[in-house]
């Protein structure tokens, strides 16, 4: 069997889906399957829509067996603004009568891959297309095009942010006409909570090809952090919160640093600590700090696995209070460290979390609440222990990649692609 996977940032890239693809398809290769990776140039995320950002220079390359083939992003001249402005008209047009075969068109004006055509031309036969990251449709659509043309089973992971209950400002984007028809013409969907999937059967996709699979972790690649280096190194004599993740506004990496300017202010010795990739928003934020708070921050935007893995273990708390993440991988690893976690009752979390169990839920964007919780389980220590417990016993039963990888497999066998 050749499995193409169209994943469009992927190692060495720190991405959720990325590493969602690498898990499944790694061991699909070591069962002895064909598995190519098509994937982008891009490094940091806003590459896709601005000039000046990182780059992946390794055009291809075999990484534990799968082929990796990366594809330079071209984009239209302009300012960095032109690329949100054409998703807002996008969301706009989407709410005129029969504008699917426009919105298709507009997907992949800007960013696009010129050579993904004479890719897919190439590098076949495949026996199955499996893409992913919806919103990032410029990938997808000439994937989906190409397997129906050529019959082949296609699948999509569309890693849909649903935001606040009540609120589409962010799952709009993920929800457009050309969008929908896209998974609704898919052989199967897989996704990652069932709070994923009953807001795509809502909205017509039919529930007999939805899958629900999650993601997870391996404990063993996570534990052997060594919290009291990480604390000699970064300085951090007290306790210490931790947030992974983009550091971009919708993953609520800004309210948590007002959160904690807040318990600062009441005397709270906490340090804060970041790591992940800045956005522009965040880098203007951050510089606008006064200088005694950022003294109690420890940025690092791009610490290594053994720096992530030593604060996992120095950490009390960590927090990632966002509306854009359809599952959250970071809350599995700190519990494999029994690390209790607090998160946003917004996207997928509420189906990973639940609170007061094994975790705190607060609503996205509720400042006070967040420094509430966060107050709440640094001064309990026991109640968070307790907390970081049962994660960790649920990391263990359920959510690690071994079972995950076997849900996707499952799901591939039901459309004959794997015996």
């Amino acid at each position: 069997m050749h499995v193409l996977h169209v994943v469009q940032l992927y190692h060495p890239v720190a991405s959720g889906a990325g590493r969602y693809f690498r898990e499944i398809g790694e061991r699909l290769a070591a069962e002895g399957h064909r598995v190519t990776v098509l994937t982008t140039d891009a490094y940091d995320l806003e590459h896709f829509w601005m000039a000046g950002r990182r780059r992946v220079e390794c055009p291809a390359e075999v990484l534990n067996r799968v082929a990796i083939v990366r594809l330079p992003v071209r984009r239209l001249p302009g300012p960095a603004l032109l690329y949100p402005v054409l998703r807002r008209l996008m969301v706009e047009a989407g709410r005129i009568p029969r504008s699917t075969l426009l919105l298709r068109r507009l997907a992949t004006v800007t960013p696009r891959l010129p050579g993904m055509e004479a890719f897919l031309a190439h590098h076949g036969p495949f026996d199955l297309l499996h893409a992913t990251n919806i919103t990032l449709d410029f990938a997808i659509l000439p994937a989906h095009a190409y397997a129906k043309r050529h019959r082949i089973p296609f699948f999509c992971t569309p890693f849909v942010h649903l935001g606040e209950p009540g609120n589409d400002a962010i799952v709009r984007y993920y929800s457009m006409p050309h969008q929908i028809d896209v998974l609704r013409h898919s052989d199967r969907i897989i996704t990652m909570t069932g709070l994923e999937r009953d807001f795509l059967a809502a909205r017509g996709v039919a529930r007999e090809r939805l899958r629900v699979v999650g993601a997870g972790v391996t404990p063993a690649e996570i534990l052997g952090g060594d919290g009291a280096r990480f604390r000699a190194e970064e300085h951090v004599p007290g306790p210490l919160v931790l947030y992974i993740g983009a550091l971009a506004r919708d993953k609520g990496v800004i309210h948590l640093v007002e959160a904690m300017q807040r318990l600062w202010a009441a005397g709270e010795r906490a340090t804060l600590v970041l790591i992940g990739a800045p956005l522009a928003h965040f880098n203007a934020f951050y510089a606008r700090l006064p200088q005694r708070d950022r003294e109690r921050i420890r940025l690092l935007p791009y610490a290594s696995d053994r720096v992530k893995h030593d604060a996992l273990a120095a950490a009390d708390v960590l927090a990632l209070p966002s509306r854009t993440d359809s599952f959250g991988i970071v809350f599995l690893e700190a519990w494999c460290y029994g690390v209790p976690v607090i998160g946003a009752r917004a996207g997928g979390i509420p189906d990973v979390v639940s609170d007061g169990r094994d975790g705190l839920l607060v609503d996205f964007g509720d400042v006070a609440g967040l420094a509430r919780a966060l107050g709440e389980l640094l001064a309990d220590r026991d109640r968070a222990r307790r907390l970081g417990a049962v994660g960790r016993e649920k990391v263990l039963r359920d959510l690690n990649w071994d079972q995950v990888y076997a849900r996707a497999r499952a799901v591939y066998a039901e459309v004959g692609a794997i015996l």
